[in-house]
């Protein structure tokens, strides 16, 4: 629910933007403008897009995973998406995805808050776990026997 408010509230604001910046600078140049960042968009997208592509296909051929390289497609894509949208604010935060160095900033807070919550999930796992411990605090396997259903039928 909280990421569908974000979307409302960021295209709301996007388009009244739009609206009050278009109506000082008029319509043919806001549609110039609007028109203009979309084709860029898509030029720097299929640009910067095949030599992501070679980079992730040479860092596969080592034995590597191209972790870098899959986040640059997806933040290209999203720049891309955001460029082809009409309103300033997503050709802003659009071409802010298509710059290298803002693409690196963005991976290091994303990976900052996979991180933490990552940690957080991890200090939940554990308090789960300590839970459903068994009674004594014994630790290790269980010893018990069993009898295979398998067995039960071929043994009739």
């Amino acid at each position: 629910m909280p990421i569908l408010l974000f979307i409302s509230l960021f295209t709301l604001v996007d388009f009244v933007l739009l609206f009050s910046i278009g109506s000082r600078i008029g319509l043919f140049t806001t549609l110039l403008l609007v028109l203009g960042t979309g084709f860029i968009g898509l030029h720097l997208i299929r640009k910067e897009g095949v030599s992501t592509l070679a980079r992730a296909r040479q860092r596969m051929q080592v034995g590597e995973i191209p972790s870098q390289e899959l986040f640059t497609g997806a933040a290209l894509i999203f720049g891309g998406a955001l460029l082809l949208a009409p309103g300033f604010l997503s050709d802003a935060l659009g071409i802010a995805c298509l710059l290298p160095n803002a693409r690196q900033l963005m991976f290091k807070a994303l990976t900052w808050l996979g991180l933490k919550s990552a940690a957080g999930q991890q200090q939940q796992t554990n308090y789960e776990q300590a839970d459903t411990s068994r009674p004594g605090g014994q630790e290790g396997p269980i010893e018990g026997e069993f009898i295979s259903r398998d067995e039960t039928a071929r043994r009739r």
